[in-house]
């Protein structure tokens, strides 16, 4: 499989409800939320206390949170696992460790989702796509999914344009008892050859001045079992195959400076490596033992990226970032028919950019700010070396009391491209409107009623742009509006229930100049063209509580549930008209659920998906089946003097479901993981 076409496959589609009648309240839910007030409930008892945050709840927009507490309730491994506990979100996985994951929300696919990096947001021109795999866990303090926008109108110009928003934070230092240093040494063993040690530091300089460092190794050679259905004869129906060419190794070095001048001025500077080499198992097709899979990819990624904000007054406040982003891909198939009897290329990518915002508080319940961020970006490859200059400029408003929230932006993109060889692209000027508004009715009464607007757009990238024999340099934005209108309630009775959120969101999505890609003559020389529209109905449903039954338990419940029609609405006389998009399912959620004692812990999570079709004809041979995929985990923290020593155990996919969320690339089955770690 070329390269383009690994970074141009699709995923989702139905199942039953029936699974959250059987599990109502499922799902730990310790998500943090909060934007204006925090609310912290203690546990009696129980020797965990939880903050829990209400900005899920008073968010204009959809905001779904993840802190690390909650995620050590998910026998996850890394940032790509953790989404797919968000309501609404779809994550392409091809199976295994090593493999591609993105992220896409609401169906509107992984180009419209923007992920950020303590605040900066990470790019990618080449593919327009972040790949979440090659993201740990180990060093994250909080993971948020926004749909639309954040209500935080104090942001880069970046952060305004894109239909949603993955933010990944990691750990700040933080000192207590006059510690000047702390740490974190774990590792990680399990099935399919899994190693992944990891370090994480932090130190104090001085009392302006703060450093933290993390690290990792991950290695596995990925060979799980999986059953290849042949057919429906009883004599060739099934047959047990180990997944091929599926190892990989990665290497994550993080380092940051922090800096606190005083009360109201600080920042820090970052510097991030990646470096990774995998093989890229081929499709498990009919009689097909994958012999013939020898694609290989070997990717570095370096960035360093830097924060300074400064309050000068209660009305004015001013901060500014800057990156600098270098990535390098080497892709071979040394099988290709073609002829120097390979397929090779060679990737490099490079972005300068830079970005500063200012915060007006006009009064006590009104603010502007005025962000504007300018970039360049260069891809090399064997084809051709465009740059794409990008100027964004956004000015918002926000305007907050007890009973109301809401907020307006308009953004400006100005892109301006050149090409070294051929034709260039066109240049693209175009505003995007956004407003939202959240209103509690009730004093008393934590029920509010929120809704908001969006109209964005994504750029084409520079592999839809410019892939050799592929790239289309006519193609135009894709152009998107988005419509939500929700209800959110929360609940803190006594003790007994510390609290408990429900949101419940309906929303419809439109795509026109959708860029789609498909097949020409053969599977190597593909067309991409504007040619779609696109509608999508849904509803997201997310329920979480904490629970304390006795005096020294706790028990954490949670659930999200997802219903969405993605439908191709191109032309009346297509084919394929009114049907579902492919690896969308009609309903799909999760669950989650922990108890909290002074011996043990126990967590449960549930990931589960209704029927999808792997192509745009909705037929019956065209189907992937709905799946349940079931994983427990058991943990144990002790305090040994001023060591904090952590074991868990995880059994996933406990069933040893045999499913695929990518058509071919079937996922692994039952598995075990153990983990250690000590914090000093």
């Amino acid at each position: 499989m070329p390269a383009f076409l690994f970074h141009h496959l699709r995923m989702d589609k139905l199942q039953p409800f029936l699974w959250l009648l059987l599990f109502p309240c499922l799902l730990v839910a310790q998500n943090p939320q909060h934007i204006d007030t925090v609310k912290t409930h203690a546990i009696r008892g129980v020797t965990v206390t939880e903050k829990y945050l209400d900005s899920e709840v008073r968010s204009t927009t959809p905001l779904q949170i993840l802190s690390s507490k909650s995620i050590e309730g998910l026998n996850v491994l890394q940032v790509s696992d953790a989404v797919k506990y968000f309501s609404g979100v779809s994550v392409k996985d091809y199976g295994g460790i090593g493999g591609l994951k993105t992220i896409s929300v609401r169906s509107l696919g992984a180009n419209h989702t923007a992920v950020s990096y303590d605040g900066i947001t990470l790019t990618d021109n080449q593919t327009g796509q972040i790949d979440l795999g090659r993201f740990s866990l180990d060093n994250v303090d909080l993971i948020s999914l926004s749909s639309g926008q954040s209500d935080n109108i104090f942001q880069p110009a970046r952060l305004f344009a894109s239909a949603s928003v993955l933010n990944i934070r990691t750990l700040s230092p933080e000192f207590a008892n006059n510690k000047s240093t702390n740490g974190k040494v774990s590792l990680k063993y399990g099935s399919f050859g899994l190693i992944n040690p990891s370090l994480w530091l932090e130190g104090k300089i001085n009392p302006k001045l703060s450093a933290s460092f993390s690290s990792e190794w991950l290695s596995a050679n990925g060979q799980y079992p999986y059953v290849l259905n042949y057919g429906r004869s009883s004599k060739d129906s099934t047959s047990r195959e180990i997944r091929q060419n599926t190892d990989v190794r990665n290497l994550r070095l993080e380092g940051s400076l922090y800096a606190s001048f005083s009360e109201n001025e600080k920042g820090y500077i970052k510097g991030y490596f990646y470096q990774s080499e995998r093989g890229l198992p081929g499709p498990t097709i009919f009689y097909n033992n994958e012999s013939s899979s020898k694609q290989r990819i070997w990717d570095n990624t370096f960035f360093t990226q830097a924060h300074y904000e400064k309050e000068f007054s209660r009305l004015w406040a001013f901060q500014a970032n800057a990156k600098y982003n270098s990535g390098y891909m080497h892709y071979l198939d040394p099988t290709y028919l073609g002829l120097d009897g390979k397929l090779e290329n060679i990737y490099r990518q490079s972005e300068y950019y830079g970005s500063a915002s200012v915060l007006f508080r006009a009064m006590d319940n009104l603010s502007f700010s005025a962000s504007t961020d300018g970039s360049i970006a260069t891809l090399t490859s064997n084809d051709s070396i465009p740059t794409r200059l990008a100027w964004l400029t956004v000015v918002a408003a926000k305007y907050v009391t007890n009973q109301v929230l809401a907020t307006a932006s308009v953004l400006s993109t100005e892109v301006h491209e050149t090409v070294k060889a051929g034709t260039t692209s066109k240049n693209y000027s175009q505003l995007s409107p956004f407003v939202s508004l959240s209103v509690k009715p009730f004093k008393n009464n934590d029920f509010r009623i929120r809704m908001f607007y969006k109209n964005i757009f994504r750029l084409p990238s520079f592999n839809d742009l410019y892939y050799n024999q592929v790239g289309n340099r006519n193609l135009k934005p894709e152009k998107t509006n988005q419509v939500d209108m929700g209800l959110t309630y929360s609940l803190s009775v006594n003790n007994w229930l510390p609290l408990m959120t429900l949101t419940l969101d309906g929303y419809h999505n439109d795509v026109t100049d959708k860029i789609v890609a498909y097949p020409n003559k053969d599977t190597f020389s593909w067309t991409i063209l504007n040619y779609g529209k696109v509608v999508m109905n849904g509803l997201d449903l997310t329920a979480e509580t904490t629970i304390q039954p006795w005096k020294k338990v706790g028990v954490l419940l949670g659930t999200n549930y997802t219903y969405q029609r993605a439908l191709n609405v191109t032309s009346l006389t297509d084919g394929t008209y009114n049907n579902q998009l492919p690896y969308t399912p009609r309903i799909s959620g999760s669950g989650k659920a922990g108890i909290v004692t002074p011996w043990l812990n126990i967590s449960y999570s549930l990931l589960w998906s209704g029927h999808r079709y792997a192509v745009n004809e909705n037929y019956a041979e065209n189907s992937l089946p709905a799946y349940f995929d079931h994983s427990l985990s058991i943990n144990r923290s002790f305090q040994i003097n001023n060591y904090l020593l952590h074991a868990n155990v995880e059994v996933l996919n406990l069933l040893n479901t045999n499913y695929e969320i990518v058509r071919w690339f079937p996922m692994p089955g039952r598995s075990v993981r153990a983990t250690v770690y000590v914090k000093f």
